[in-house]
């Protein structure tokens, strides 16, 4: 079968790889939409988790079943599923004590394009079908779907890790794609002024369409200033971090009330240490939280996110920008996330 691989750092390309096995509880998918996502970029650009050798790149897709495992009880050949990002051992120690993204060792529940091959491929292996893919709703529409493996549960994790309550004043930092759902799943959760950091003119737009009641440009200064001129100096109970680097949890920090809580879910690429301002964060006695998480992943989460999407609460489609047709057409769409064109949010690439 094709493959579209990280053949080392910063080089990718097309080679023929075997199809996968299919063990008794996994499954085998042909994929049907993929989607690049930023996380590629900094993997195969930026080396943020190492060296990798013709591995399949790729970890948002929607696809059909080919095959499964004899214990596979739920899915059968022919199904239409969302293929989750993250692929947990939901047997392991880890994930009883609920934290099956990391089950095995730290990020061992992320699979796809980091410890095996990823979804850029005619065949796709997935492990634990039955608490891993999630069934595609009926007449839902590919791109919106694609945004349900990674985009969606990954910017409703950072409203989720903040705690956010009705009312409450949030700061998104970073409106991509993660960025937006972050903004949609605050709303959601009730938040009252909700500021969204970022420029670009479309990511603004769909921010505010999802509920950003103010939009902050660095460009126009620190943000963290600007968020303190614009609560007059008592700042903003939750921050979510989807975008920025090490520097910006100084930031986010600043710009947080005592009590309040910092939740990042942005992949810090670069850089060896997050540097915290030891006076902002009240000589360590702010009450302050940081917190940060990998999406959970597996069948449950994306199957009751995508009721939202079924039920009119959200619209991911907003975030397809650009879609392209034919497999062939991967290596654009990956090459549209690294450059990120000023009209481009996601890219969806149907086969």
């Amino acid at each position: 079968m094709k493959a579209f691989v990280m053949k080392r750092i910063g080089e990718v390309g097309w080679i023929d790889k075997p199809v996968p096995e299919c063990g008794p509880i996994d499954a085998l998918v042909k994929p049907i939409a993929l989607a690049p996502c930023t996380s590629d970029v900094h993997t195969i650009w930026e080396g943020a988790v190492g060296e990798r050798t013709d591995l399949t790149l790729g970890h948002e897709g929607v696809g059909e079943v080919v095959e499964v495992g004899s214990l596979v009880k739920d899915f059968k050949p022919g199904d239409k599923v969302i293929i989750p990002a993250i692929t947990p051992d939901w047997n392991s120690v880890e994930a009883q004590a609920g934290y099956g993204q990391h089950s095995g060792e730290m990020l061992g529940g992320w699979k796809f394009s980091n410890i095996k091959d990823g979804v850029f491929a005619e065949v796709i292996h997935v492990n634990d079908a039955d608490g891993n893919l999630a069934f595609l709703p009926e007449g839902m529409d590919l791109g919106a779907a694609c945004m349900l493996s990674d985009m969606v549960p990954t910017g409703f994790l950072a409203a989720d890790l903040a705690k956010i309550e009705h009312g409450d004043s949030v700061c998104v930092i970073g409106i991509g794609p993660v960025g937006l759902m972050g903004v949609a799943g605050a709303a959601l959760k009730g938040a009252g002024r909700l500021f969204a950091v970022g420029t670009r003119p479309n990511c603004v737009q769909v921010a505010q369409d999802f509920g950003a009641t103010d939009i902050i440009s660095y460009k126009n200064g620190p943000i963290d200033q600007q968020i303190l001129e614009a609560t007059k100096g008592k700042g903003v109970d939750k921050v979510l971090i989807a975008g920025g680097t090490v520097d910006t949890f100084a930031e986010a920090v600043t710009m947080l009330k005592p009590g309040g809580i910092v939740a990042n879910v942005n992949y810090l690429g670069s850089g060896e240490f997050i540097k915290i301002p030891r006076v902002e964060w009240g000589v360590g006695m702010s009450h302050k939280t940081i917190t940060c998480g990998l999406m959970m992943g597996g069948r449950y989460r994306v199957e009751k996110l995508a009721s939202l999407i079924t039920y009119g609460k959200l619209d991911a489609g907003k975030l397809v920008t650009h879609r392209l047709n034919g497999f062939d057409k991967l290596e654009d769409a990956l090459m549209l996330m690294k450059n990120k064109p000023a009209d481009l949010i996601k890219p969806v690439v149907i086969l």
